[in-house]
C-alpha cells in the first residue's frame, strides 16, 4: 500500500470513528421524542374506578395513537397511578393501544 492510500485509510477509519457517537445520541434523542413528552396528552380526570381499575378521562388529541379529542374510559397499566389523581384534575397523560383496549401508562399534573 502506498503512503497515501494508507494516510486516506486511517482519515476514512478516523471519520466513521467520530460519526458512531453523533448517531447514537441521534438514536436516543429521536427515541426521548417519540416516548417522552411530546408524546403526553392533555386531559382531564372525570372519574377514578380503583374497583376497575379505569380512569375516565376527557382528553385532547392523543398524538402517538392518531386519536381525536374525546371523554373515554382507559385501563391503566399499573394501579398506582390511580392514586395519584383524582376528579376534576387536569393532567398530562400516556396512553397505548394493546389487545384489551386503550391504557394509561403514564400520567402527571398538567402545568
Amino acid at each position: 500500500m502506498t503512503d497515501l492510500k494508507i494516510r486516506f485509510v486511517a482519515l476514512a477509519v478516523a471519520a466513521c470513528a467520530a460519526a458512531v457517537p453523533v448517531l447514537a445520541q441521534q438514536k436516543t434523542d429521536d427515541h426521548a421524542a417519540h416516548h417522552g413528552a411530546a408524546d403526553l396528552a392533555d386531559g382531564e380526570i372525570r372519574k377514578v374506578d380503583k374497583g376497575a381499575s379505569k380512569l375516565t378521562i376527557k382528553h385532547g388529541e392523543i398524538k402517538n395513537l392518531d386519536m381525536p379529542g374525546m371523554t373515554m374510559v382507559f385501563q391503566v397499566k399499573d394501579s398506582a397511578l390511580l392514586d395519584k389523581v383524582k376528579a376534576g384534575d387536569k393532567v398530562r397523560f400516556r396512553a397505548e393501544k394493546s389487545d384489551s383496549g386503550y391504557v394509561v401508562t403514564a400520567i402527571e399534573p398538567a402545568r
